[in-house]
């Protein structure tokens, strides 16, 4: 995409634009990033439309599912019209209506080790949205070989978990830091189990869309290396340093 700024785009991001932080430049910025979603549900439904409103350049999503009618009070690109319908494909037809200059490529099956390399070659900037820890752990590795920017969202009940990497930094941790393999179970992020509030996922979403924004702009204080909590039952916030294992992939 061209990043020159014409009328209509000037008009379209003006209130954006106006931000001493943003500015021209920034959106200029904006609009010539490329980010890859993988996960197009709870939390990527409100990451793909708060980037592409933003005016992200390219956005790549990637999954294999279809919409179900379970999935409607909290995957908020999604009606009762698409049920039984292929989410990516729901998601590329939403954000062209929402924002018709961003580009949208869409992946119809599952990440994994095998296609990981060639997709992600592609992007600057990864945003998990998957449900399950096997996916973020693969995210979390391939980010760290690849040394991309990740962006990782979970959430359960009524709580959230974001973190965020920049790989470029060698003196950050990673997701292995905080998490081990054997302690750690998909139950614990999974909807259909445990439960979730819609607007729990909307609201991490959103979160994880505003970093995203802040890493392309270098504005903002940079989440990498914490994990942010949020308990939105009772309305309690922390951001907790995540501590660099000395035996771990990042150190490797």
């Amino acid at each position: 995409m061209k990043s020159q700024l014409n009328k209509k785009i000037i008009e379209r991001f003006s209130r954006q634009i106006v931000l001493k932080d943003i500015g021209i430049l920034g959106q200029k910025k904006i609009l010539s990033s490329k980010v890859l979603i993988v996960g197009a549900g709870g939390l990527g439904s409100p990451v793909a439309e708060f980037l592409s409103r933003a005016g992200i350049g390219t956005l790549g999503i990637i999954d294999d599912d279809r919409v179900s009618l379970s999935n409607l009070h909290r995957q908020s690109l999604y009606n009762t019209s698409d049920i039984g319908k292929l989410k990516v494909k729901i998601v590329k037809n939403m954000i062209k209506k929402i924002n018709p200059t961003t580009k949208v490529t869409i992946y119809k099956f599952r990440l994994n080790k095998d296609n990981f390399k060639k997709i992600i070659d592609n992007y600057e900037y990864i945003v998990d949205g998957s449900d399950n820890f096997t996916t973020k752990l693969l995210l979390n590795d391939f980010c760290l070989k690849f040394k991309k920017n990740l962006i990782i969202g979970a959430i359960s009940k009524f709580d959230g978990h974001i973190l965020t990497f920049d790989f470029k930094n060698k003196k950050i941790p990673c997701l292995r830091c905080f998490f081990q393999e054997n302690e750690i179970f998909d139950d614990l992020i999974n909807c259909e189990s445990e439960g979730i509030l819609g607007t729990v996922a909307g609201i991490v979403g959103t979160i994880q869309a505003n970093e995203i924004l802040k890493k392309i702009l270098n504005i903002g204080e940079s989440l990498d290396g914490y994990i942010f909590i949020l308990d939105l039952l009772n309305l309690k916030f922390r951001k907790v340093k995540i501590k660099k294992r000395k035996i771990c992939l990042c150190n490797q």
